[in-house]
């Protein structure tokens, strides 16, 4: 199956024209107050200081500053019209799989692609924090192109190119990583597999959700769920092959998936986190917009 390239991600950027990451907000969110003003992001960013004026708000008065010059000085904001948009992409060598049209990893590449697009064009600042291969790769918010274009270039160095064991601690490390970095009120796709949905993914995913408004995509493909064919097949990974039979694993191998689907969605219940499904059958320049234009997103 065919990788996708940085020519392949930049030409996504037409996918994205016309949709808005600012629509989906869930009200509770918007009710309880986690931006400060009706702008992107945290709302307003400290500016300066000058010498309080008649009309000006007594709760911005810099005390320190007013007790060393011995005058009333006050603090001045501006609004910060760039939230902060992050993408946590977790590309473990696990990924490198795919029964129809695209790897899995290839998906989540595309996916990722569109939704910074959309981000950047929205006047959005996108970051991005990517697992695979080792400590997660960290890439600062920026705006616009000089935003974008290094998140797609990591995201093509960063995916698996040969099939190996998922990492189950990247999730993890991943979501540990970005809650120390994400502001308040920052937009976060979670683009991943959920294999390494442990215990400690779920506490470090709490956590970001405490402070940001996280989107689950859970990357997944048919084969997952249905089982091998009538059968005998090859398995395992290089160095690693067995042979399995389709109708005596079918039964085990559904009941296996359906307790981590179960797992996965419990999870998003209980945090409160929109969670959606993208399948490698479908085109992602199709499958993703209609998600950004939905009111609500479900599993």
């Amino acid at each position: 199956m065919i990788l996708p390239d940085l020519a392949e991600l930049v030409a996504l950027r037409g996918a994205a024209v016309g949709l808005n990451l600012r629509a989906h907000r869930p009200p509770l969110a918007r009710l309880q107050g986690a931006q400060r003003s009706a702008q992107r992001g945290r709302g307003l960013e400290f500016e300066e200081v000058r010498l309080y004026a008649p009309g000006d708000d007594a709760r911005s008065i810099d005390w320190r500053v007013t007790a060393r010059r011995g005058r009333p000085h006050t603090k001045m904001f501006r609004e910060d019209r760039e939230r902060p948009v992050w993408l946590l992409a977790d590309l473990h060598p696990g990924l490198f799989f795919g029964s129809k049209r695209q790897l899995k990893s290839a998906l989540l590449l595309r996916a990722a692609a569109i939704l910074g697009w959309t981000a950047v064009l929205g006047g959005d600042r996108l970051g991005a924090v990517l697992a695979g291969g080792g400590r997660p790769r960290i890439l600062p918010p920026r705006a616009r192109q000089a935003g974008v274009l290094p998140v797609l270039q990591a995201l093509v160095e960063t995916q698996p190119r040969a099939p190996g064991a998922p990492e189950p601690a990247a999730l993890a490390g991943a979501l540990t990583t970005l809650r120390r970095l994400a502001k308040p009120g920052s937009l976060v796709f979670i683009l991943s597999d959920f294999s390494g949905l442990d215990e400690a993914a779920q506490s470090g995913l709490a956590a970001l959700a405490a402070n940001c408004d996280c989107r689950l995509l859970w990357i997944v493909d048919p084969l997952e769920s249905a089982g091998l064919p009538a059968g005998d097949f090859r398995v395992g990974l290089p160095g690693r092959l067995w042979w399995l039979s389709g109708e005596r694993s079918r039964a085990p191998w559904r009941a296996a998936w359906a307790l981590r689907e179960q797992g996965l969605r419990d999870t998003a219940r209980r945090l409160n986190l929109p969670l959606t499904r993208l399948h490698t059958p479908n085109d992602a320049a199709t499958a993703v917009p209609p998600l950004l234009r939905e009111p609500t997103w479900a599993a």
